[in-house]
């Protein structure tokens, strides 16, 4: 759903696609402690799926909307920083709640509380959050769909493309092995697991929002925007190479010290939603971001199942963790060898 909800997130008033998503979202979340069936497990999960969508689309274009583009890596670190930040509190209160109320409680209490966000949402936003009308002529939904094929031509957004591929494959591998790893591999109990686990995403978020604001510095600074923003795109990834000597570590805490390490990786994540933005025209913002999660999360199909099989293949956990710190440090690359110099504004 990340490229219809890019075009939406384009075409309509924000303020009440965005909310109207995160409701679909939240109740998908609660209803899924009543599910009883497969069939209805599946069904609320693809439910969640879709309301999800919107996030990163919506949100970097409701970005776009209120900041100008040499302060938007700030805005952009913030809003992507409630994604990690909730993983750390997820960290420290799912494991909690299931070993104290079970997992069905869990899922029912999360998403229903999760309706709050509407009270600040509405009162924050502005009524009318959408881009300026086009002067073009409006397209019929061939022409809409036949110019979404031509921009997967596009050399920049192939470019920011690959690297968010390659971004996305390790954050996916931490999101949905790393807490395994921690029971299985540094035997630790699945409270400490989540504790763990949650200070690497701590670090991971803490760091977008630092890396989205240093951006923004330089740049106002006078520094050259194309050199500061891949700069910190390449220091970011390559600190992504932590993560081999944590899977050699001989303790558990050394190993969390070199994952909150590689978790630096984060400075980077501002910086790519700013070239995206300073490589799409306007009124595509949405539509590129779509396009360009949509591959995120083929990463994201990837790296889990990739996983799994090196792990089983080989009784380790290290091979993984290899592959997704190379992939990451290689993913660099495409933002200076693929993607055009940004223009000067």
């Amino acid at each position: 759903m990340q490229i219809p909800m890019g075009l939406l997130a384009d075409r309509f008033n924000l303020r009440w696609l965005y909310a109207g998503a995160f409701v679909l979202w939240s109740l998908a979340q609660a209803l899924t402690g009543f599910a009883h069936t497969l069939t209805t497990l599946v069904f609320f999960r693809v439910l969640l799926g879709i309301g999800e969508a919107i996030y990163l689309p919506g949100g970097t274009r409701i970005v776009s909307l209120l900041f100008p583009i040499k302060e938007r890596g700030l805005p952009c670190g913030i809003f992507d920083f409630g994604t990690r930040s909730g993983m750390v509190l997820e960290g420290l209160i799912v494991p909690f709640m299931i070993t104290q109320y079970g997992w069905r409680t869990t899922f029912a209490v999360i998403g229903f509380t999760a309706l709050l966000w509407l009270f600040p949402w509405f009162a924050a936003t502005p009524r009318d959050l959408r881009c300026p009308p086009s002067k073009e002529p409006a397209r019929n939904r061939g022409e809409i769909w036949a110019g979404v094929l031509a921009l997967l031509r596009n050399r920049n957004l192939i470019g920011v493309c690959l690297g968010f591929f390659c971004f996305d494959y390790y954050w996916y591998l931490l999101v949905t092995w790393l807490p395994d790893y921690m029971v299985n591999v540094r035997k630790l109990t699945l409270q400490w697991a989540g504790i763990y686990t949650a200070l690497p995403f701590m670090v991971f978020g803490l760091s977008q929002a630092l890396g989205g604001w240093l951006g923004d510095r330089l740049v106002r600074a006078g520094w050259d925007e194309n050199r500061t923003r891949k700069g910190l795109v390449s220091i970011a990834f390559t600190s992504g190479l932590f993560l081999i000597p944590a899977a050699h570590a001989g303790s558990a805490n050394v190993a969390l010290v070199l994952i909150m390490g590689g978790c630096l990786v984060g400075l980077s994540n501002a910086n790519q939603l700013v070239i995206l933005q300073n490589c799409a025209a306007p009124a595509q913002i949405g539509l590129w971001v779509g396009i360009f999660n949509f591959v995120g999360n083929l990463a994201g199909i990837a790296a889990p199942k990739l996983t799994g099989v090196l792990i089983e293949r080989t009784g380790s956990y290290t091979p993984a963790f290899v592959l997704a710190a190379v992939i990451i440090a290689l993913g660099q690359f495409s933002y200076w060898f693929v993607v055009r110099p940004l223009p000067r504004h």
